[in-house]
């Protein structure tokens, strides 16, 4: 043998098994394409359909939970046995909550009118319930720069009151005399509000005016936090053990109502999600099925040759696992379009591709061509090499 004889096949000794191995799954492709195809195609749509439901489901549950704090506080913090909250808890709400939330302080008093009509008036931080309360229809907000422009009682205060107040009192333009305990302020009807609820029979004023005339602090701080159901109990537990004087309670109707709907949204797109990759997983398992009967003489000439069955189980799995990962990649391309797709044509918004979708994707798409070729991987064990090359 000559010298460069001799270094060709010491480099092929030497090569990586890793080579062959790459070689003959890209052999296998090629030699059946209609097969590969038909079974690359069935996890390119599972792929692509799991993609664009869990996009999404992740958006849509995002944006569900944006509009559902549109609607108001989810907690709602009081003192207990109608007592006052201590001082500073706005301001431990505000730390424990850490940005993802929104907390506003109310006071409340039964005042008289100057003609001895009761009427409820409240002090809160305009800037903050603007925030929180966006479903409230108000014909002008406050800053809290316009309605602290003096605490001194006897100056007239700019006000937020409700449209049935406001009928009540019959003053729309002019000041408003209040009086409480003997002590008297005068407001001036500068925006109303209207809800529908108890916020129409109201007057809001800033709450340093507000206490500044009655003495009376905060006692209702509500709070719209943000995150899943799950996070919002654990604020509401934290809170709790933080102001141990607040009674902290749920805002049923919110909290409820926002389980309700995302508890259905996630229902709906992971039933849809399984059905079609469970039908995947039957295309795909007839596929390996007959790539198994298709290449029997194949298999039973490595076995012939020396090869053993946890190689040849290997160079099978290796087979499905590829073909599941091709799938995965190109149908999770697919996927992000798609869900792009249907949030434009039927939410008319923008849904925003989660790359971190991708490793699921990746991972149950590998698993499924995985578990597809457990059957096929039991029946090439039971392949007999002198039988089958003898044609019986």
């Amino acid at each position: 043998m000559s010298h460069q004889a001799r270094d060709i096949a010491a480099r092929r000794a030497h090569a990586p098994h890793s080579s062959m191995l790459l070689r003959m799954l890209v052999r296998a492709a090629i030699l059946r394409r209609g097969r590969a195809a038909s079974a690359l195609f069935a996890m390119v749509v599972a792929a692509a359909v799991a993609t664009a439901m869990l996009n999404l489901y992740v958006d849509v549950q995002a944006k569900l939970r944006r509009e559902f704090r549109n609607y108001g506080a989810n907690i709602i913090l009081v003192g207990k046995d109608g007592a006052s909250l201590p001082a500073g808890s706005l301001e431990r709400v505000d730390s424990l909550l850490a940005g993802h939330g929104v907390a506003a302080p109310f006071a409340m008093v039964v005042a008289r009118t100057a003609d001895g009509q009761s009427i409820v008036v409240a002090g809160t931080d305009f800037d903050r319930v603007r925030q929180l309360d966006k479903w409230w229809s108000v014909s002008r907000w406050l800053s809290d720069a316009e309605a602290i422009a003096t605490t001194e009682p006897e100056k007239e205060h700019a006000a937020l009151i409700g449209v049935r107040a406001l009928q009540a009192v019959g003053q729309k333009h002019h000041s408003i005399e209040l009086s409480f305990q003997e002590r008297t302020l005068h407001v001036i009807p500068a925006g109303t509000v209207q809800t529908g609820a108890a916020e129409d029979n109201r007057i809001y004023l800033a709450l340093p005016v507000f206490t500044a005339w009655t003495g009376v602090p905060s006692s209702t701080i509500e709070v719209a936090a943000s995150g899943s159901p799950e996070e919002v109990s654990t604020i509401m537990k934290q809170l709790a053990q933080e102001i141990p004087a607040a009674d902290v309670r749920p805002v049923r109707q919110i909290m409820e109502g926002e389980a309700r709907v995302l508890g259905k949204t996630r229902a709906t797109l992971l039933a849809a999600a399984v059905l079609i990759i469970l039908t995947a997983a039957l295309c795909v398992l007839s596929t390996l099925m007959g790539w198994v009967f298709d290449r029997r003489r194949d298999f039973a000439i490595m076995k012939a040759l020396g090869a053993s069955g946890r190689l040849l189980n290997g160079f099978f799995a290796a087979e499905a696992a590829a073909l599941g990962a091709t799938g995965a990649l190109i149908g999770f391309l697919l996927g992000i379009g798609i869900a792009a797709w249907i949030g434009r044509a039927n939410f008319h918004a923008a849904v925003m591709p989660r790359f971190s979708v991708l490793p699921i994707i990746l991972t149950g798409s590998m698993a499924v061509t995985l578990v597809s070729a457990i059957l096929p991987i039991s029946l090439l064990r039971r392949v007999q090499p002198a039988v089958i090359l003898r044609g019986e």
